[in-house]
């Protein structure tokens, strides 16, 4: 089974300094991982908390399912996220979701450290100048 899911959070490489990066398996009912599988989640609002010893997602946005009946999910309900190592840093941030090739729904998170706003403006110089470098070697 290969599905071609690939929901980032772009702002997070932005706001964050990312320092260790792990891949955490989500809790999920029937009917969520469904709405992923057609593309229908969100996770540039989302964050991670610990909660007595547990990784939660909150905050993260699964559209309801539309054949779904009553038996449907909560689009921004708290998920549980399944975890193999410790996890210390200064804030868990989720940077992508995916499928795995047994059909698992799959996040990368990241323990990031906030961005001063010199950094921001020194990531933007930087992509500035390569954007320019880019366009001066296509002229020649």
């Amino acid at each position: 089974m290969k599905n071609n899911i690939n929901i980032q959070n772009k702002k997070a490489r932005f706001e964050y300094e990312l320092l260790d990066t792990y891949t955490a398996g989500i809790q999920l009912s029937g009917t969520e991982i469904k709405s992923i599988r057609n593309g229908k989640a969100s996770i540039l609002e989302a964050y991670c908390v610990f909660d007595d010893g547990e990784v939660w997602i909150r905050n993260m946005h699964i559209t309801a399912y539309e054949n779904g009946s009553f038996y449907n999910h909560t689009p921004r309900a708290q998920r549980k996220l399944l975890l193999n190592r410790k996890v210390k840093g200064n804030a868990l941030v989720p940077l992508k979701m995916f499928l795995s090739d047994k059909g698992w729904a799959k996040l990368n998170i990241a323990c990031a450290k906030g961005k001063k706003i010199h950094d921001k403006r020194q990531d933007l110089k930087e992509k500035d100048d390569k954007r320019d470098m880019e366009r001066a070697m296509k002229r020649f």
